[in-house]
């Protein structure tokens, strides 16, 4: 079973496509990277598949639902942590916790409990009384991942869960993700520019360019004898590398 299925998914802005003909297949239980340059469709592409955006053309399936004619029963079944974080600054974490479980049916008792254990799995248990305000951007980072995660959703969607945060973080969230998936309990579809740490996470690889998928398929496919970032590189082209450099500096002493 495809926990993401999509045919021909398009969507344009003022008659220019991000998103062209998009062909995606991610199975039940996979930890599929979705990566791409930055302006290559990766973000317009999740919020379609979220529920948040409408395609121009085309069709996708979430959890075997059509996302435009059944967004609301898809919804209360995935997770979604953003680009932007989205939170209650004026709130304490286990509030936050608390209130977001809530908002997703869970009662006032398991809503805490469910917190409460979110809180110590994310290293978060002695902060848990603070204001989010207060909360420094990895532990923000962090908090948004116990959001999407208290319902027990089946598929969660990051958006460049580890951009601003230190190795520490990244290696406790990622040791989390793997176990959930490895149990069978998640699939997991995530954007990331941090290839080094995507190598290590996924089973699935999707790299969209221009708009357009270039390359899907188990991790072992898509990189073949290379490293994930050489296949990544050779896929996307490395234009940034043949540009001129700047005019005041050319032939500058080292």
């Amino acid at each position: 079973m495809l926990a993401i299925e999509t045919r021909g998914l398009s969507r344009s802005f003022d008659g220019k496509p991000a998103v062209d003909g998009l062909d995606l297949r991610v199975p039940t239980g996979a930890f599929y990277g979705f990566l791409g340059p930055n302006g290559a469709g990766k973000s317009t592409t999740m919020r379609m598949l979220t529920g948040l955006l409408r395609p121009s053309r085309g069709e996708a399936r979430v959890l075997g639902s059509d996302i435009e004619r059944d967004a609301s029963a898809v919804k209360t079944r995935i997770g979604v942590v953003p680009d932007g974080l989205a939170l209650f600054e004026r709130l304490s974490g286990a509030e936050m916790l608390r209130i977001h479980g809530q908002l997703y049916g869970l009662d006032r008792e398991t809503a805490a409990g469910r917190a409460a254990e979110l809180l110590d799995a994310l290293e978060l248990a002695s902060e848990g009384g603070k204001l989010v305000q207060d909360f420094s951007h990895g532990m923000k980072k962090k908090l948004a991942l116990g959001c999407a995660l208290i319902h027990g959703p089946e598929l969660l969607f990051l958006d460049e869960p580890f951009e601003g945060i230190d190795a520490v973080a990244v290696s406790g969230i990622r040791r989390m993700l793997q176990e959930l998936v490895a149990r069978r309990a998640l699939t997991v579809f995530l954007t990331s520019h941090v290839l080094e740490v995507v190598e290590r996470l996924v089973t699935h690889v999707g790299i969209l360019h221009r708009g357009r998928l270039v390359a899907q398929g188990t991790l072992a496919e898509v990189r073949a004898s290379g490293s994930l970032e050489e296949t990544f590189i050779r896929m996307v082209g490395d234009e940034r590398a043949r540009a001129p450099g700047l005019s005041w500096l050319r032939g500058a002493s080292p």
